[in-house]
């Protein structure tokens, strides 16, 4: 519904405008009245009608200054005045600012309703035209929005079309710059380029087709309201049109970098390193995440992978470069926990699931996590088993003198490592658990009745004076009396 409002210093006139007219029957909406030209004023600015119907001659602003004054400011508004006797002079000023039609008072409903009319064929004649340039232009820029997508696919295959649909000033155009971000953002207006901006899956785009090279006061501008406004933007190089899908996978690598480097601003393509400068230091970085699991440690794989993160981000590395060097690692990983690799998940799969999402750090992290669990896991299962093997291996071999070298030769473990582990498993020393274990047996041979020194080398103690203070210290009775109290009982 069109709004209008009447403007009279006459309130008679006002009322009956009001009532007579069937202004919802037209299709206007009367937004209301004013009795003197300011006031006319303040109200047209505030409701910003379609239609103004004034008297010319009106007390504080006349009517030839509110109409000249509005049509300054809002040119597509209609008018419509109302004049009196002699005022012909006053009515030919008002059609020269453009008023769209006069009523002579008195003024009957017929004559408002006929200027209404007239008033009301322009404004939908207006807008008719309004809106199918509207979508001749929405068509011209779906078209060219299609030619710029075929550039960034096909490059030179699909130039000539572009600069068809482009338009004269393709011919201008010496070089296209493609920034992308995951959020909407637009590029301001400026000479030295045109801008479309486009939707792919993942990305905003904005294509530059640059004009002349753009200042690099402009560009330092442009960056630092990308920085403002918190956006993760990749921006690549700047190739010639018949090469622009090199500038679109420049700036979808240019974005996964600020992703990755969790940089809310822009990253230029250009400023992207290969990850590290010293391929001898990222390996040796790798070898110490995979000794770290290796040796079981949760807190030293957080570690070196905290530090092998620090050194590849360094250097705003190239997107794929990190995903290569993280998958290399992660399959290694798997590799070094063996039989107890997590089946759930395929690394390549999940790694571009990551990136795409911007975490591409913390999957890295959790995912050696994951598999310095399996393997600190794997190793305590190990530990237990050989510890077990260990005091089985005692056991059977009781009745002689089992050394440490020769039990952890049997377990495959080194000596060393076997006595500190026993002690952790178990509570006592090797040897703690052989003379335990001998001292067992023996009572079992005594409570029979069997001779001291036959027990003595039974035992493993070739020394029978020897097994008896052995024996004592363990039992707090030499192993005649032991005997003799089990058999006496």
């Amino acid at each position: 519904m069109w709004k209008a409002v009447v403007c009279d210093d006459e309130y008679i006139v006002l009322e009956a405008l009001s009532i007579m007219i069937d202004w919802e029957g037209l299709g206007i909406r009367l937004a209301g009245t004013a009795e003197d030209g300011l006031s006319a004023l303040e109200l047209i600015r505030r409701v910003k009608p379609d239609i103004v119907l004034t008297d010319i001659r009106m007390p504080g602003l006349d009517g030839l200054q509110l109409i000249e004054t509005v049509l300054s400011e809002a040119p597509d508004t209609h008018c419509i005045v109302f004049s009196g006797f002699n005022e012909f002079e006053y009515v030919k000023r008002a059609i020269r600012l453009g008023v769209a039609d006069y009523v002579e008072k008195p003024i009957t409903e017929e004559a408002i309703e006929r200027a209404l009319g007239k008033v009301l064929g322009r404004i939908e004649r207006e807008s008719a035209i309004r809106s199918m340039e509207r979508k001749l232009q929405d068509t011209d820029e779906a078209l060219l929005e299609k030619a710029v997508w075929e550039l960034l696919l096909f490059g030179k295959e699909a130039e000539q079309a572009w600069r068809e649909q482009f338009g004269p000033e393709g011919d201008r155009v010496a070089g296209v710059t493609v920034l992308a971000a995951a959020e909407p953002f637009r590029l301001p207006e400026h000479p030295a380029y045109r801008a479309i901006h486009l939707r792919d899956d993942k990305h905003h785009l904005a294509v530059m087709f640059h004009y002349m090279d753009l200042p690099s006061a402009h560009w330092d501008s442009l960056v630092d309201e990308l920085d403002d406004a918190g956006l993760a933007v990749g921006i690549s190089l700047t190739h010639p049109p018949e090469e622009a899908h090199a500038s679109w996978r420049e700036a979808v690598q240019a974005h996964k970098a600020a992703k990755l480097l969790g940089i809310r601003g822009a990253v230029r393509f250009g400023e992207l390193g290969s990850g590290s400068d010293n391929p001898s230091r990222l390996s040796a970085l790798e070898e110490a995440i995979l000794l770290a699991l290796r040796a079981g440690s949760r807190t030293m794989v957080a570690e070196e992978a905290d530090r092998f993160l620090r050194e590849i981000l360094e250097s705003k590395p190239d997107p794929d470069t990190v995903e290569s060097e993280m998958l290399k690692i992660i399959y290694a990983a798997e590799e070094a926990v063996g039989e107890h690799r997590d089946p759930s998940g395929k690394p390549h799969i999940e790694i571009a699931e990551a990136a795409a999402e911007g975490r591409l750090s913390e999957w890295f992290r959790e995912r050696l996590k994951r598999l310095a669990e399996q393997a600190a896991a794997s190793r305590d299962r190990d530990k237990h088993s050989a510890i077990e093997k260990a005091k089985e291996y005692v056991v059977q071999n009781a009745f002689r003198d089992v050394s440490l070298q020769e039990t952890a030769s049997f377990v495959g473990l080194h000596p060393a490592y076997l006595s500190v582990l026993f002690k952790e498993t178990t509570g006592e020393t090797f040897i703690q658990y052989l003379t335990r274990n001998r001292v067992e047996l023996a009572k079992s041979l005594l409570r029979k009745g069997m001779k001291i020194s036959e027990v003595s080398d039974r035992v493993g103690y070739m020394n029978p004076r020897h097994f008896g203070e052995v024996f004592k210290r363990h039992t707090g009775m030499t192993p005649g009396q032991y005997r003799d109290s089990q058999l006496s009982s």
